[in-house]
């Protein structure tokens, strides 16, 4: 699927600025940079949950599911919370047993961790099909082990229902790990985009070679 090309604009200032942008189904596209690169305002726009600065859509006729990157519970039971999102059972137990959650599925997920909500929502997100899948530092809050289990559940999920995965990450080794492909924001416009081996070892543009050199490549 292709983006329109667009602009975002706040208090008079422009805080990104990107061109189309080709977002292939069936593969995760992981969008770095440092902080205050336009990051999750892009997710926002792309998810609908903010217009661009013509009040369009960037996106047409396509079904998008967006994971912001503060979790939150609904007051009620960690199942509950998960099947919110798609009255399937045996999906849900099946994705918190991916996620090592499944014990804490009858209790209140208001007393959970940073974590255990951060996997409460992915799962909750991955409960129904979308053709498109953004999700904006899923991963923050949980420690490696959970870190690495989300990771292959983000890309079975993304395999099996042939979707666009937009993950939105600060991680370089786990845009090296799971993404297809890299996008490079800077000061809210695009630096550099590309197959994520190439662009991740083999950067062209020097704002790159600063940001990965910065964050330990």
């Amino acid at each position: 699927m292709r983006t329109t090309a667009f602009t975002k604009t706040y208090n008079k200032r422009v805080v990104l600025s990107l061109p189309e942008l080709e977002l292939p189904t069936g593969r995760i596209t992981a969008v770095i940079g440092p902080n205050g690169s336009g990051k999750s305002t892009f997710a926002k726009v792309l998810a609908g949950i903010e217009r661009a600065d013509d009040k369009k859509p960037i996106l047409s006729g396509v079904s998008v599911g967006y994971l912001a990157q503060k979790s939150f519970p609904f007051r009620m039971s960690t199942e509950k919370n998960i099947l919110q999102n798609g009255n399937d059972p045996a999906r849900a137990r099946e994705l918190m047993k991916a996620l090592g959650i499944e014990a804490l599925a009858k209790q209140s997920a208001k007393k959970l961790s940073g974590g255990e909500t951060a996997r409460m929502a992915l799962c909750r997100i991955l409960m129904r099909r979308y053709d498109l899948l953004i999700l904006d530092e899923p991963t923050t809050a949980m420690d490696m082990e959970s870190t690495l289990a989300s990771e292959k559940l983000m890309q079975e999920a993304c395999r099996a229902q042939d979707c666009a995965l937009v993950l939105i990450t600060h991680s370089i080794s786990q845009a090296r790990r799971i993404a297809d492909r890299v996008i490079v924001l800077h000061q809210g416009a695009l630096i550099e985009q590309g197959d994520s081996a190439e662009v991740l070892s083999e950067p062209k543009r020097e704002q790159t070679k600063r940001f990965l050199d910065f964050y330990g490549q």
